[in-house]
């Protein structure tokens, strides 16, 4: 198995309910996490690999692009860094949500840049310098489970989310074996901040999440996600709002960490056209996010 990838191999127990009532998710104690190589291992070792897969690939690495982990098969998996993440003493990691794939990975679902990993990790970081030149700090684009098909019955349900959250809890966990005394910020958007949501309790080492565009958290109270602070932005625009509220059985994702009776605080969206536009340049909200990757944002 390729040193690259970081799997986890946890149990989470969640108990269904209604939006209304109360949540219990109780994770397994710990299983051993395997170690994430060094940075520049781990940058060499996902190199190699892209120019192996060739194409597009292959060009990412020569362009000196940095890539954690990186795996064609499949849909595919990767995580780039934007940033020095060797020396960042802040450091965000955005999950994507449903139909994100490797192959959309630099251009977007449909073609369309705004929805694309790697050009928002690209576009918070430049927010984050922006509100602060001297920060040091790293945005990592994490794609690194296996999203949902359309909005079908693995949207619906949180499978996927589960399997994502263990795989997304062992790489933090190697980040922060790393950069000890650097804060994390976990960002998820859509299905992605179901992905987050059930991670949290797993990582208390974790201060702050953010849940944008988000159906659900996998929680019915912002309380039950581990002690982190949790954020949330939706839009007037997001069609998001639509769904309904609902947990039956296995199917939906209760409350919306919006709703207020979650508990989480709000992030300005007043000026986010739709679903896929929380992290375009020039929104409160992708500078709000910036605010609490820095550590300056307010209740």
């Amino acid at each position: 198995m390729p040193t690259t990838k970081v799997l986890l191999s946890t149990a989470l127990l969640v108990t269904l309910t209604l939006p209304g009532s109360a949540l219990a998710t109780a994770p397994a104690a710990p299983a051993p996490v395997p170690a994430l190589p060094a940075f520049a291992v781990a940058y060499g070792e996902a190199a190699a690999t892209m120019k192996s897969a060739g194409g597009m690939y292959a060009t990412w690495a020569a362009s000196g692009r940095h890539f954690l982990a990186f795996d064609p098969a499949g849909d595919g998996t990767a995580a780039e860094v934007v940033g020095d993440l060797a020396t960042a003493d802040r450091i965000a990691v955005l999950v994507p949500g449903v139909d994100t794939t490797l192959r959309d990975f630099d251009r977007g679902l449909g073609g369309v840049a705004r929805r694309a990993p790697a050009v928002q990790a690209r576009a918070l970081y430049g927010s984050l310098r922006a509100t602060d030149r001297s920060a040091r700090v790293a945005v990592v684009a994490w794609l690194g489970y296996d999203t949902p098909e359309g909005v079908g019955m693995a949207a619906i349900r949180e499978a996927r989310a589960r399997q994502g959250a263990a795989r997304l809890t062992g790489f933090v966990r190697g980040l922060q074996a790393q950069r000890p005394e650097a804060a994390v910020t976990l960002i998820g958007h859509s299905y992605g901040a179901i992905v987050v949501g059930l991670a949290a309790p797993g990582l208390p080492r974790v201060h702050d999440v953010v849940a944008l565009g988000a159906p659900g958290m996998g929680a019915s109270h912002a309380a039950d996600l581990g002690g982190a602070r949790v954020w949330s932005a939706l839009a007037k625009a997001d069609w998001m709002r639509r769904i309904p509220q609902l947990r039956l059985f296995d199917l939906g994702h209760g409350r919306r960490p919006s709703d207020p009776d979650f508990g989480a605080r709000p992030l300005p969206a007043d000026g986010v056209a739709g679903h896929d536009y929380y992290l375009t340049p020039g929104t409160d909200t992708i500078d709000a996010v910036a605010a609490v990757v820095l550590g300056r944002a307010a209740a």
